[in-house]
């Protein structure tokens, strides 16, 4: 099996992006309501941002290389596609559902956050197979 850097680089960067879409234009205020903060500047108050955001897109690279072991070489987009949308849905964001059910969390919470994780998963499965 060869690792294809460009591929998990490209699909991380898709799902950094997809992840500043989906939590400011797409679910910000949701989300925000969710998490307690009363306004984008106290959300965006915290010293460390570059250091969550840098950590973030490490994760990200991660989790692309993750998957990057289940999709084959010769696999379809429309193939990788699905096979990033079940590990996205059925395992972390089932696993995230467990984890909220122990933590109080609330069902918008875990839709918002289980819901980015499942789309994140299916486009780096997409690009990583396009790109394999």
């Amino acid at each position: 099996m060869e690792i294809n850097l460009v591929a998990i680089l490209v699909a991380a960067v898709a799902a950094f992006f997809i992840g500043f879409l989906w939590y400011t234009f797409l679910f910000q205020k949701p989300w925000m309501k969710e998490l307690g903060f009363k306004s984008e500047k106290e959300m965006n108050s915290n010293p460390n941002m570059g250091k969550l955001l840098l950590g973030s897109f490490v994760l990200e690279v991660l989790m692309a290389f993750g998957l990057s072991l289940l999709i084959e070489a010769d696999t379809s987009v429309s193939a990788g596609a699905v096979t990033g949308s079940i590990a996205g849905l059925f395992i972390s964001g089932f696993a995230l559902g467990n984890n909220y059910l122990f933590e109080g969390k609330t069902l918008t919470l875990w839709l918002i956050n289980a819901g980015y994780v499942t789309v994140i998963f299916t486009a780096m499965g997409a690009i990583l197979a396009l790109l394999a």
